[in-house]
């Protein structure tokens, strides 16, 4: 049973000591190909690597050609290839690293997948960067954080609306038309309540906060 599984992409490699941590305390990782060597700098082996192997050197894939699972598939992006190959898995636990940083529009389409992996997943999925984490929400619920925490909301729905509880500006009255619209709100409590009038995908982002 793999308890924590963590997908490495390409982005900007763990530096802080929230994102350090969990990659050195996963069970399985997952590489992006080109994250691969990346990972090997840090000083841990890939047990999967997977991709269209655009950015993996050819030494490296006659190296792992056994953990190596080449998609050509040009019709998504190597994340999502790497969250389907770990659905196979059935971990317990799916964390992806390295989603966000070098290209923007890499990070827009990384973080804007997680409500589809989330859709797909049987299991918890979130985005851990070196400044906070995304969830993904398809209904309403009730989400636990740290009182004062900065928090972000993202819908893409402008029939969409959301009551709250525990945040200090209300988001009863927003239209989700643009993505700025619900975003640097505080947490006033060490949860909060989003209350959506339908079904829908709504990403949320957690400020890190040390300790």
């Amino acid at each position: 049973m793999i308890s924590n599984l963590v997908i490495l992409s390409k982005g900007d490699f763990p530096s802080a000591a929230a994102t350090l941590a969990a990659l050195d305390g996963a069970d399985f990782i997952i590489c992006c190909d080109g994250a691969a060597e990346r990972l090997l700098a840090h000083g841990r082996t890939p047990d999967l690597i997977t991709g269209d192997m655009d950015s993996l050197p050819a030494a490296l894939r006659e190296r792992f050609r056994d953990i190596v699972r080449h998609n050509p598939d040009q019709e998504t992006n190597d994340l999502t290839k790497a969250f389907r190959l770990a659905l196979t898995l059935s971990p317990e636990r799916i964390t992806i690293l390295g989603a966000t940083g070098a290209r923007e529009d890499h990070t827009m389409g990384n973080v804007s997948l997680l409500i589809d992996y989330v859709r797909e997943a049987s299991c918890p999925v979130s985005i851990l960067t070196d400044y906070g984490r995304f969830e993904a929400i398809l209904d309403s619920a009730v989400l636990p954080c740290r009182q004062g925490q900065e928090i972000s909301i993202f819908a893409f729905d402008n029939t969409l609306k959301i009551k709250s509880a525990g945040l200090e500006y209300p988001t009863d009255n927003v239209v989700f038309d643009s993505l700025w619209k619900a975003t640097l709100n505080v947490a006033a409590a060490d949860s909060f309540t989003l209350t959506l009038s339908h079904p829908a995908g709504v990403l949320v982002y957690f400020e890190a906060m040390e300790g």
